[in-house]
């Protein structure tokens, strides 16, 4: 199996990127909600309309990609919009600042990530593209393992204080910026233009199997829940803040270590069974939560999650690059814009059910993805994805 130098390359961007995204991620719930004082049906319409933010521009930058056949300097763009978004965090002290900002920051990685994945599907062989779309994210979070490890550090130095978390921040931003000026300095790969495809239209020349999987998609993308729901509730078992930041980064170092293996898996099974698998996974685990009460069942089911999350970030671009050939940023694009849209009311519904019994919002989440799976199951028999 062999990676193509660009992939390693994009890899590290995403390392660099990660070690910053995640070092702020790791904290932010319990920061928001304990330090600032936010109620966690605040958190929930937050991280709800982050999700959102962070799939809103997909469809735009994917379909500018294609459109123009640029990739490089999109992503730039995109990840340059992040970096500042973060350097605006350094003097945000507020629950309405961090809110704009978490919202704002996702702006910029809803704008960069179609033109990087549709560069890594153009340069990944057809037999090898899910061992690099693997590669690439076992990179991607191996920044995620750092940046929380990172926070922890700051936390347990300098206490849990609001001195401590700007030291931690500026940190993050100085990161975010030397992965911007990374990206800029690498040549970048061209696409195939198509300049005569207009924003709306282009819809109509997506392959038709790609289209049918937005169903079960957006169906499972209906029992998404934000992470942070899963660090409040290791928090609830016992979990102190830094113990939390350290759960985030098992979650990611499960995620980094199992990311390749899963990519070279799907390339051999086939990449639908691998999404049946990701959906089996998210049920299991949201079951999991609903009864877990020990320290020990909490570290388990975030190992579970890694691996899920390994499948749904990068599998899922993977299986979209083999149905559709012509047209990778739009219709990667597409599929993080249909999700993200569902995220804003599936993070809301989360969130109040959360205030309610937090089993409850696990219990839904548990029953949205077995219909999510029932539905792909039954479209991939009648091979409505060919």
């Amino acid at each position: 199996m062999k990676v193509h130098p660009d992939v390693v390359k994009l890899g590290f961007v995403s390392f660099l990127t990660d070690v910053s995204s995640e070092a702020i991620f790791s904290v932010f719930s319990v920061f928001f909600t304990t330090v600032l004082g936010a109620s966690a049906a605040v958190l929930g319409a937050v991280e709800g309309f982050a999700d959102f933010s962070a799939s809103s521009l997909d469809y735009l930058s994917g379909w500018l990609s294609d459109r123009t056949g640029e990739r490089k300097w999109l992503a730039v763009l995109g990840y340059g919009f992040s970096t500042l978004a973060k350097f605006f965090l350094i003097i945000a002290d507020t629950v309405s600042s961090l809110a704009l900002f978490r919202i704002v920051e996702r702006l910029g990685k809803s704008f960069r990530g179609p033109p990087r994945d549709a560069w890594l599907a153009d340069v990944a062989a057809e037999a090898d593209r899910g061992y690099s779309f693997g590669v690439h994210k076992a990179m991607d979070k191996a920044g995620a393992v750092v940046g929380p490890l990172v926070a922890f550090f700051v936390l347990k130095q300098l206490g849990q204080g609001m001195p401590a978390f700007k030291m931690l921040f500026i940190g993050a931003a100085v990161a975010a910026l030397l992965a911007v000026v990374v990206l800029a300095i690498i040549k970048g790969k061209p696409g195939q233009p198509h300049r005569r495809d207009d924003m709306f239209g282009s819809w109509r020349e997506l392959a038709p199997g790609f289209k049918r999987f937005l169903v079960p998609a957006g169906i499972f993308s209906l029992a998404y829940f934000s992470f942070s729901f899963l660090l409040l509730k290791a928090y609830d078992v016992g979990f102190s803040i830094a113990d939390v930041v350290l759960l985030y980064a098992l979650f990611n170092a499960a995620f980094a270590l199992v990311s390749a293996p899963i990519g070279a898996l799907g390339d051999r099974i086939g990449r639908s069974r691998l999404i049946m698998i990701e959906y089996a996974l998210y049920a299991a685990m949201s079951a999991g939560f609903i009864f877990a009460a020990t320290k020990w069942q909490v570290v388990g089911l975030f190992i579970v999650f890694g691996v899920f999350y390994s499948i749904d970030e990068a599998q899922s671009k993977a299986f979209i690059a083999d149905i559709e050939r012509e047209r990778r940023g739009s219709a990667i694009g597409l599929y993080n814009f249909v999700t993200g849209l569902i995220y804003l009311p599936a993070s809301v519904i989360a969130g109040y059910l959360w205030t309610v019994d937090s089993s409850y919002a696990f219990g839904f989440a548990l029953a949205i993805s077995l219909v999510a799976l029932v539905t792909f199951a039954v479209m991939k028999a009648r091979k409505a994805f060919e």
